[in-house]
C-alpha cells in the first residue's frame, strides 16, 4: 500500500503558494496575478473603499469586523480614483484578496519594506481575530488592513500593496543552536553573530565613507503618491542625520531610518523575519518587522551580503543611540520547500544588496 506523503513543515514557498490559489484557499474577486507572488509571502492589494475609524480596533473571538465596523466608522471613502490618506488618522481598507486555509496551515502578515520605511502602519485584521497580523489555522473569510500613516500623507489606490502575507506549516523558527549551526554552516553575518532569540542587530553609526548614518522625517510635508515611484525628493521630506562620534540622540516622537552595521544572508531554504529587541534597553524601538526573503543577500541571487535597514521611533525621553548598540533581532525560519525563485533573481527586487536606503518612492541623490 502507497504511504501517503506527509506535507513539509516550514514556511510555504511560492509554489505552494500557487496551489493555495489554483485551489481556491487564497481567492479574491480580481483574480490573483502571478506578481503578487514572492518566494515566500503573497502581497495584498487594497480593496476600492476606505473606512475612516474613531478608533483602532479588533473584532474579538465572537465577532466579524462588519459587526463591529458601526461602532467606530466615522465615514467612508471611495479609492477609485484615488484618495488622500491623512496623517495621524486611522483607517480601515477591505483586501481584495480572502481566505479559506485548511486546518493545518496559519499565517503571519507584516508591511511590506516600502511601506515600513514610509512610517505607515499598515496591520492585518481578520474577522474573530484578537491579535494583529496574526492568522489562525483553518481561517476562512476576509481580511482587512489597518492603515495609519504616521509621519507623512499618502495618496492611495485600488489594488496597492501595502503588507504581505505568510503561510506556515507547523511551527517553523530556528531555536538558537539551529541557528548557531545554520551560521557555521552558511555564514549569516559578515563578521561576528550575536545569537540570542534569533541573530541580533546592531545599529551603524561609523560609515565607512563619509559621515552620513541616517534620516529623519520632517514634520511638517507634503503629500507621497505611492504610485510615485521615484518621483519626490528627499529633502521635501527628511532630514539627513550625520555623526562624526558614533553616536546619535533620538528626539521622542521622531521616526528615524537607519542602518545595521552587519550585512545579513537569508540561504535559499531559510526565510526570516525582523522583530524589536527585547531587552529593556532605551526609550525607542525598530518600529516595524518584516519579512525577508530566501536569497536576501546571498550570492546565489546575486547578492554579497546586504544590510538591514532600520526604521526606529524614539518614545519618552531623547535617548543616545551608540554605534553597534543592538536595536533589533532576525528570526529565521525553514522553508517547507526552496521557492522556485529568489529575492533579487529574477525579481523586481529594490532592496537587494542595500545600505542605507529610503524607500523606492524618493529619487536617489545625484
Amino acid at each position: 500500500m502507497a504511504m501517503t506523503q506527509v506535507p513539509a513543515k516550514g514556511v510555504l514557498p511560492d509554489a505552494e503558494l500557487r496551489v493555495l490559489i489554483d485551489t481556491g484557499a487564497i481567492a479574491a474577486d480580481t483574480p490573483v496575478t502571478a506578481d503578487q507572488v514572492q518566494p515566500a509571502s503573497l502581497d495584498l492589494r487594497l480593496g476600492a473603499v476606505a473606512y475612516r475609524l474613531r478608533a483602532s480596533f479588533l473584532s474579538g473571538l465572537h465577532a466579524t469586523v462588519a459587526d463591529r465596523l458601526p461602532d467606530f466608522e466615522m465615514h467612508r471613502i471611495d479609492l477609485t480614483g484615488g484618495a488622500v490618506l491623512e496623517k495621524g488618522c486611522v483607517y480601515l481598507v477591505p483586501l481584495q484578496e480572502r481566505l479559506a486555509l485548511p486546518a493545518d496551515l496559519q499565517a503571519v502578515a507584516n508591511a511590506k519594506s516600502s511601506t515600513g520605511r514610509l512610517d505607515l502602519l499598515t496591520r492585518l485584521v481578520t474577522d474573530r481575530g484578537v491579535e494583529f497580523d496574526r492568522i489562525a489555522p483553518g481561517y476562512t473569510g476576509p481580511l482587512y488592513a489597518e492603515i495609519c500613516p504616521r509621519s507623512f500623507s499618502v495618496l492611495v489606490r485600488p489594488g496597492q500593496r501595502l503588507n504581505q502575507l505568510r503561510l506556515r506549516r507547523d511551527k517553523a523558527a530556528l531555536d538558537d543552536t539551529a541557528l548557531r549551526a545554520l551560521h557555521a554552516a552558511t555564514p549569516l553575518v559578515n563578521g561576528t553573530a550575536h545569537i540570542d532569540q534569533g541573530l541580533g542587530f546592531s545599529v551603524d553609526l561609523k560609515p565607512a565613507t563619509g559621515t552620513l548614518v541616517g534620516y529623519r522625517a520632517k514634520p511638517h510635508t507634503g503629500l507621497i503618491d505611492l504610485d510615485g515611484i521615484g518621483a519626490h525628493d528627499v529633502d521635501a521630506f527628511w532630514e539627513e542625520l550625520h555623526s562624526t562620534n558614533g553616536r546619535l540622540i533620538l528626539d521622542p516622537g521622531a521616526f528615524y531610518i537607519l542602518v545595521s552595521r552587519e550585512a545579513v544572508t537569508i540561504p535559499p531554504d531559510h526565510a526570516a523575519e525582523m522583530a524589536p529587541y527585547l531587552a529593556l534597553v532605551g526609550e525607542f524601538r525598530v518600529h516595524y518587522a518584516g519579512f525577508f526573503d530566501p536569497g536576501f543577500g546571498h550570492a546565489e541571487a546575486g547578492g554579497t551580503g546586504a544590510r538591514g535597514v532600520l526604521e526606529v521611533r524614539c518614545h519618552e525621553a531623547p535617548f543616545a543611540l551608540e554605534h553597534g548598540q543592538i536595536v533589533g533581532r532576525l528570526v529565521y525560519e525553514r522553508m517547507a520547500a526552496r521557492p522556485d525563485r529568489l529575492y533579487g533573481a529574477g525579481l523586481a527586487s529594490n532592496y537587494q544588496g542595500q545600505g542605507l536606503k529610503l524607500s523606492k518612492h524618493f529619487r536617489d541623490p545625484a
